[in-house]
C-alpha cells in the first residue's frame, strides 16, 4: 500500500477514545468514542462496549453526545449522560441493551454523577443558586432561560465573573444532589455561595466526601483564596464537616474499599500555582494527614500537551486490598502508571516513550484498564496486569486512517543549558527528507507554561512534518515532570532563562542535526507558548517566519481582562498593574515590539477568556502601525481550546494558516 502524508483535514477521520468503566463481575468494558459528526459542525461521541481481550466491540449507544459511562454495583445497568436538548441528564440503559431512558431532570442540567454503593440512588452535581435551600426552591425543576423583553444589565459583584468555555458568571454554583431512583425525588445535600467540584461516596453510602473553596475565615473574599479543602456531609445533607486543612489545594478523593482511608491529589501551595501535585492519604473519618509521594519530587496526574485529547486525567484509585494507590505521574517526557503502596514504597507498572491519559481499576484482580498514546498513535484502550507488567491493546479505533498516512517519529535528547540543567528535547524530521538536503525547521513552544511536551500523537507536528519541516521543541524551565525546582524556575523570570533555554534548543539542533537549515527558521506556540514566540520575535531576528496562537503580549491588561489574570500575573509574574508597572511591562512582549522584524501571524479565538484576544489587538494594532509584516486571524465562537476540542473546521483551518504562513516565508 502506497502511503500517503497527513494532511489537516484528516482532523475529520481521527477518533477518540476516553472513559472506561469496567462492569463489576463481568469485565465488560464500556468507553466513550467521539468523533466529528457528518456535516463538520461539532462532535458525536456514543457508549461503546468491548470484552476484557478487545473482542466482541460494539456500539450500545446512539445518542449524538453520550458520555460519562458508569456500570450499576450490580452490573445490570450502565448509567451515562446525554444532552436532553442543551443540557446533560442521566439516562440508563440495560446491561444487555435496549432502549436508554432518562433518570434525572435537573433544570440545570447534570455535570457529573456517581451510583451510590448500593445502588439505589445517583449522587451528582448541578448548577443552582447558591441559597437554594433556604428559599425552598426546586433546584431540580426546569427554569424559564428566555430572554427578559427590553434590554438587561448584568450585575457584577464577585472577582472571578467568568471563565473560559462557560462565559460569564449567571449567579449559580455547582452544587451535590442525590437522586433517589425508586422515589424519582432529588434532595440538595449542599448550598452555598462556594462551588463543589469532586466527590466520592464513602463505601458504605452513609456519607460523601466533596472538595470545595470553603475558606475557615468567613470574612475572606472566596475568590481571592486559591487553596480548598475536603469535606464530609451525611446522605441526606446536613452539617459540613472539614477533613482537611486549609492551606491545600485538593482534588478527586477516593475511598479505600474498606472506608479507613481517602486518597487525593494536593499540594500545601509551597510554589504557588508551580507546585507539583502528590498523593496525600487521610484517615476516614477524621485523622492523620501523609503524603504518599513528597519524597519522590515527581508530578502527579497529566500534564501533557497534546492536541489530540479530548478527556481529563483520571484521580488516584485504591488497590482492592486498600495497602496501594494507583496514580498517572507526569515525568520526564512520558505519563506513567505507578503503584504508590501505604508502607512507602513505589514502583512504575508502565514504562516507554508514551502517554497514559486516563486508568480505570477493574477492581478484583490486579488489571488496570488504560486510554493510551504514543507519538505514532492517538489514545486506544489497554487492559494492564499490574503484577507482569503485560499489556493487551484492547481497541484500534484509528488504525485503518493511520495505515494509509506516512508518519514520521521524534528522537528524544537532552542537551546542556548554559547553566549546566540538562533539558529534554526532540526533533522531528521531515517526511521524505533527502540525503544531504537542508530543511527548514519550526520551533514549537508549549502552553501552561507548567505543562510538559510527551511523547504522545501531535497532529499539529505530524502535518508540518508533511508538509517538510523539521519540527524542534523542549520543555524549557517551568515545565512539569522534571522536579520542583525545574517547574518553579519560570516564575518572576518569564523571558529569562526559559527564553535562553529554547534558544539553545535551536543551537543544539543545529549543530547536532545536519539537516536542519539555520537561514530557514520558524517558531510558534499557543498561550504561553504565544508569550514566548512574541518574546522571541522582540529579541531576536533569527527566525524568518512566526505564529502566536492566543497569546499573552501585556501583562498590565491582562491582569485584569483574563479570567485568571489577578491571580496568576501576581503568582508567575510577581506584580500588581498599580504597585509595579514596571516589572508587569518589563516582562511584556508589547514593550520590545519597535523591535520585531519577523514576519508575524497572530490567531486568536473571539471567545477566549483565558487570554482574551484584546491580547492579540493590541499586539496587531502595534505591529500594523509600526509597518511590520503581520496578519490577524480570528476565530468566532472559539475558546481557549480551540487547537483541541474547538469547531472542527475551525481546527482544520487553523492548521492550514500555520501551514501556509510557514510555507510563504519558508518554502518559497
Amino acid at each position: 500500500m502506497i502511503k500517503r502524508r497527513i494532511t489537516a483535514e484528516d482532523l475529520y477521520r481521527f477518533t477518540w477514545v476516553s472513559d472506561p468503566a469496567i462492569r463489576p463481575a463481568g469485565g465488560t468494558i464500556a468507553y466513550v468514542s467521539k468523533t466529528v459528526n457528518e456535516d463538520k459542525s461539532g462532535y458525536r461521541s456514543r457508549i461503546w462496549l468491548t470484552d476484557g481481550d478487545g473482542s466482541a466491540q460494539r456500539e450500545f449507544t446512539r445518542g449524538e453526545n453520550d458520555s460519562a459511562p458508569a456500570w450499576s454495583p450490580d452490573g445490570s445497568k450502565l448509567a451515562f449522560l446525554r444532552k436532553d436538548g442543551q443540557k446533560n441528564q442521566v439516562w440508563f440503559i440495560d446491561a444487555d441493551g435496549g432502549e436508554a431512558y432518562a433518570v434525572t431532570k435537573a433544570g440545570e442540567g447534570v455535570s457529573a454523577f456517581a451510583w451510590s454503593p448500593d445502588g439505589q440512588a445517583l449522587l451528582y452535581t448541578a448548577k443552582a443558586e447558591p441559597d437554594m435551600q433556604a428559599k425552598g426552591d426546586d433546584a431540580t425543576a426546569e427554569r424559564d432561560d428566555s430572554p427578559k423583553p427590553g434590554k438587561q444589565a448584568l450585575v457584577v459583584d464577585r472577582m472571578k465573573s467568568k471563565a473560559d468555555g462557560s462565559g460569564l458568571w449567571d449567579g449559580k454554583r455547582a452544587h451535590l444532589f442525590v437522586h433517589d431512583i425508586e422515589k424519582a425525588s432529588d434532595n440538595a445535600i449542599t448550598s452555598g455561595h462556594f462551588d463543589v467540584t469532586d466527590f466520592a461516596w464513602s463505601p458504605s453510602g452513609d456519607e460523601i466526601v466533596f472538595a470545595a473553596k470553603i475558606p475557615a475565615d468567613a470574612s475572606r473574599d472566596a475568590d481571592l483564596v486559591l487553596t480548598n479543602d475536603l469535606f464530609a456531609v451525611g446522605r441526606n445533607g446536613g452539617a459540613f464537616r472539614r477533613l482537611t486543612k486549609a492551606g491545600m489545594s485538593v482534588s478527586k478523593p477516593a475511598f479505600s474499599p474498606d472506608g479507613s482511608r481517602i486518597a487525593f491529589f494536593g499540594h500545601e501551595y509551597s510554589h504557588g500555582n508551580a507546585t507539583t501535585t502528590q498523593i496525600y492519604t487521610a484517615v476516614y473519618p477524621g485523622g492523620e494527614i501523609s503524603c504518599l509521594t513528597g519524597g519522590l519530587d515527581l508530578t502527579m496526574g497529566n500534564a501533557a500537551v497534546t492536541d489530540m485529547k479530548m478527556a481529563g486525567s483520571s484521580g488516584p484509585i485504591f488497590s482492592r486490598d486498600g495497602q496501594s494507590v494507583y496514580a498517572i505521574v507526569t515525568t520526564e517526557g512520558n505519563v506513567h502508571v505507578g503503584r504508590f503502596g501505604v508502607d512507602g514504597s513505589h514502583e512504575m507498572l508502565t514504562s516507554g516513550p508514551r502517554e497514559i491519559i486516563q486508568i480505570a481499576y477493574t477492581g478484583s484482580g490486579n488489571e488496570l484498564v488504560l486510554v493510551a498514546a504514543d507519538t505514532q498513535r492517538p489514545g486506544e484502550l489497554y487492559r494492564l496486569h499490574a503484577e507482569s507488567k503485560q499489556e493487551v491493546q484492547l481497541t484500534r479505533s484509528n488504525a485503518a486512517l493511520l495505515e494509509e498516512l506516512e508518519m514520521s517519529k521524534p528522537e528524544s535528547f537532552w542537551f546542556e543549558a548554559s547553566d549546566g540543567e540538562k533539558v529534554q528535547g526532540w526533533i522531528l524530521p521531515p517526511v521524505g527528507l533527502e540525503t544531504g538536503k537542508k530543511a527548514a525547521t519550526i520551533l514549537e513552544i508549549h502552553g501552561g507554561p507548567h505543562a510538559m511536551y510527551v511523547n504522545s500523537f501531535m497532529h499539529e507536528f505530524q502535518l508540518l512534518a508533511a508538509q517538510g519541516y523539521a519540527v524542534i521543541y523542549c520543555n524549557p524551565r517551568g515545565g512539569h515532570g522534571y522536579g520542583q525546582e525545574f517547574v518553579n524556575a519560570c516564575r518572576g523570570d518569564y523571558g529569562g532563562r526559559d527564553y535562553l533555554d529554547v534558544m539553545e534548543l535551536v543551537d543544539y539542533a543545529v549543530s547536532h542535526y545536519s539537516y536542519v537549515d539555520e537561514q530557514r527558521l520558524g517558531v510558534t506556540g499557543g498561550s504561553y507558548g504565544g508569550f514566548m514566540t512574541n518574546w522571541i520575535v522582540g529579541h531576536t531576528n533569527r527566525f524568518k517566519a512566526a505564529v502566536t496562537q492566543r497569546s499573552i503580549c501585556n501583562w498590565l491588561s491582562f491582569y485584569g481582562v483574563s479570567d485568571i489574570g489577578y491571580f496568576f500575573t501576581e503568582d508567575q509574574i510577581g506584580g500588581q498593574p498599580w504597585e509595579e508597572p514596571e516589572k508587569l511591562w518589563k516582562h511584556s512582549p508589547l514593550a520590545y515590539v519597535k523591535q520585531v522584524e519577523t514576519p508575524l501571524l497572530i490567531l486568536h479565538g473571539e471567545e477566549d477568556l483565558r487570554c482574551p484576544i484584546e491580547q492579540a489587538e493590541q499586539l496587531y494594532v502595534a505591529l500594523k502601525r509600526l509597518g511590520k509584516k503581520t496578519q490577524l486571524v480570528r476565530f468566532p465562537g472559539a475558546n481557549h481550546d480551540l487547537s483541541r476540542s474547538g469547531h472542527p473546521e475551525l481546527r482544520v483551518e487553523r492548521l492550514n494558516r500555520i501551514a501556509g504562513w510557514m510555507n510563504g516565508l519558508l518554502q518559497a
